[in-house]
């Protein structure tokens, strides 16, 4: 009876665990199922040359540009322009797309730079 009772609360414990990790996942998409996704999600994309990074109060507001299809969307970041962002080559934004305003307001932005050890030679 105890090994039975056991096994039930550790298949439990395990069924608890994975709905919890599967909520926690944020997905990496691209730009069209960004803004159609209801769920917070990862955008990469380019930083989109015709459009002026401004800062707005306590929003930093800037356009991705998807890699592969050329799409743009207007990201609204709640916080400061971050320090590389001039250098930045790739950007993540961590968020949820608004239809009210047409924005992806991010919570987190991760920026990806071009790595400083590029085309150097190795020294022999």
């Amino acid at each position: 009876m105890r090994k039975i009772l056991l096994l039930a609360l550790l298949i439990g414990f395990i069924a608890y665990a994975g709905f919890n990790l599967s909520n926690s996942v944020t997905p990496y998409v691209g730009i069209a199922e960004a803004t159609a996704s209801e769920k917070n999600v990862q955008v990469k994309g380019l930083l989109n040359e015709n459009f002026i990074p401004q800062q707005q109060g306590n929003e930093f507001i800037f356009s991705l540009r998807d890699e592969e299809t050329g799409e743009t969307m207007t990201v609204k970041f709640d916080g400061v322009k971050p320090d590389q962002f001039d250098d930045a080559y790739h950007i993540v934004a961590v968020g949820k797309y608004h239809s009210e305003d047409a924005a992806f307001h991010a919570k987190k932005l991760l920026i990806k730079c071009p790595s400083k050890y590029e085309g150097q030679q190795p020294q022999t």
